[in-house]
């Protein structure tokens, strides 16, 4: 009794009082009769404790290490200008590295305060200025958007006036990437209009001093709002985006847009041809025109006032105007066709000719407001109208008894009052 005893005082003494600091290199002993359990399970906490230490020592070492670290995303920006160059350094003297052009895709390597560091597919490296690139989102952005109209039917073709870019909204502050050249070919698909940006300075507010109270024009009328239309338009390569409506020009020839008797040519359908050996040019297949047209004005609620047709006189060898209505409030777009009449009683009648349907304001429709946030048009109740180019004649597409139903007018129609004939 007194022997066990001794070797647990023994025991104690070795590993907790005299040299703790040597512990952990005592060999254990191995017989379990000279440690009691409470010590052995001491032990084995120890142990376990020592492990996961030893653990936490090894990840905390390798935390260092590249191969445990996850790569960094790659971050790209795409080129907005047209043309622009990358510099060795950001300074104000510095040396061109590489050229970039619209749509370049580059790779970002270091951010700058106003500049990135990027590196073109070729190999160049050089600093860009920010402003000159779009971010990768804004690109996922326009090839959304390009994809969602993919499909959508042109109301008419236009002709870049002067370089225009491509903005993904809307609006002269909205994201841009893309840049039209002068001369190229697009397809117009929907119109928007918006209020024009007033420059800072350009309308004083009222102040007290000249209010409404105090100056001599207080009752005059504000002036109205400017506006600006623009177009979604999409380019041979699918390029899809909004651009201003002063920068484009609808595509019709010369021959045509001479009659335009001072208004903007809209949308311009060719309906089908004529040959004349007589014309001039090599070309003697005439294309005979349909014209919608409008004033030059922005801010419309209607796309079109006019509607004309142009055919070819053989015999004088040139244009003429087969068919008008004019001051009415039409809607894009204009269907062409190739169909018979299904209510007419002549040999012609059953022959598929050119055809063509528009729509214009009822009169009883609400006059239509651009959508204050996207700038498009939605009209109210519309009619619709077909007609169909028999020879040089256009006729009405409509069931027998068909009476026109009112329709609503950019200016208020004049009264034809019958005048009665005086009696010789």
């Amino acid at each position: 009794m007194q022997s066990a005893l001794r070797r647990g005082m023994l025991e104690n003494v070795l590993f907790n009082g005299l040299i703790p600091p040597l512990r952990p290199v005592l060999p254990t002993p191995n017989p379990t009769w000279f440690r009691p359990a409470r010590l052995r399970t001491r032990d084995a906490w120890l142990g376990g404790l020592q492990a996961v230490l030893l653990l936490s020592i090894v990840l905390v070492s390798c935390g260092g290490c590249s191969a445990w670290r996850p790569k960094p995303a790659r971050e790209y920006v795409y080129v907005t200008a047209k043309e622009t160059f990358l510099r060795d350094r950001v300074a104000a003297v510095s040396n061109r590295t590489g050229t970039v052009e619209n749509g370049e895709k580059l790779q970002v390597l270091e951010h700058g305060r106003r500049f990135l560091k990027v590196q073109t597919p070729k190999g160049e490296q050089g600093w860009i200025d920010e402003k000159v690139v779009a971010t990768q989102e804004v690109f996922d952005q326009f090839k959304a958007l390009a994809r969602e109209h993919k499909k959508d039917p042109a109301v008419a073709t236009a002709v870049v006036r002067d370089e225009v870019n491509l903005h993904l909204k809307p609006g002269r502050e909205t994201e841009r990437f893309y840049r039209l050249l002068e001369g190229d070919k697009v397809q117009l698909l929907e119109r928007a209009t918006l209020p024009k940006p007033i420059p800072p300075g350009a309308m004083p507010a009222r102040t007290p001093a000249n209010g409404p109270d105090n100056g001599p024009d207080k009752d005059a009328p504000l002036p109205p709002i400017a506006m600006e239309d623009w177009w979604l338009g999409r380019d041979g390569a699918g390029r899809t985006g909004w651009l201003l409506s002063r920068m484009i020009d609808v595509d019709a020839p010369d021959s045509v847009t001479r009659y335009a008797e001072g208004q903007r040519i809209v949308g311009a359908y060719v309906l089908t041809t004529v040959h004349d050996e007589g014309a001039e040019g090599d070309n003697k297949d005439i294309p005979i025109y349909l014209t919608v047209m409008g004033p030059y004005l922005a801010g419309l609620p209607y796309d079109f006032d006019q509607v004309r047709v142009f055919t070819w006189n053989l015999k004088m060898h040139r244009y003429e105007t087969a068919f008008r209505e004019k001051n009415i409030e039409g809607f894009l777009p204009v269907k062409i066709d190739l169909a018979k009449d299904p209510y007419g009683k002549a040999a012609v009648a059953e022959t598929p000719l050119p055809t063509f349907t528009y729509k214009v304001l009822a009169a009883d429709a609400p006059t239509p407001v651009p959508d204050p946030v996207t700038g498009l048009i939605a009209p109210g109740r519309t009619i619709e109208k077909t007609y169909r180019l028999e020879g040089n004649l256009v006729r009405r597409v409509a069931p027998p008894g068909y009476k026109d139903e009112p329709e609503a007018h950019p200016a208020p129609e004049e009264k034809k009052e019958k005048v009665a004939r005086k009696k010789r």
